[in-house]
């Protein structure tokens, strides 16, 4: 696919070796120096946007990305106050919208483990973990 990088720090960079590395093409790097390329005709070029950027520019791509009718992955953190918007204008559009806020495996299982001995311990009242 032709994949448009909003975000082209450590992460932006990282992911674009995998990309052309499996044989997809990068038609936009957005970084903090370029934000006026981040246009509809631009992201029209993408079949996919891959957002890694920041907490006050993240909510941004994702609107511009869903207006544009270019489906978004993000893993930008920082910007969930705005959540329910997203979630509502890629509904609106009828878009394609993905968020996580850390898609390591590793990163994954930790929450998973944190979800299962939290339904754990709901069974030990008297038991009140602190830091």
């Amino acid at each position: 696919p032709k994949i448009a990088l909003l975000g082209y720090g450590k992460m932006g960079k990282a992911i674009e070796q995998l990309a052309i590395s499996a044989g997809d093409e990068i038609v936009m790097r957005l970084s903090a120096d370029n934000e006026a390329v981040l246009t509809t005709t631009n992201l029209k070029q993408a079949d996919v946007a891959i957002d890694f950027s920041h907490p006050d520019t993240g909510f941004r791509h994702i609107e511009a990305c869903l207006k544009a009718n270019v489906p978004v992955v993000s893993g930008t953190t920082g910007w969930l106050h705005r959540f329910e918007e997203a979630k509502a204008l890629c509904l609106e559009k009828e878009g394609a919208f993905f968020y996580a806020s850390n898609f390591s495996i590793g990163g994954n299982l930790f929450f998973a483990l944190n979800q299962k001995l939290t339904e754990l311990m709901n069974d030990w009242p008297a038991y009140q973990p602190s830091m």
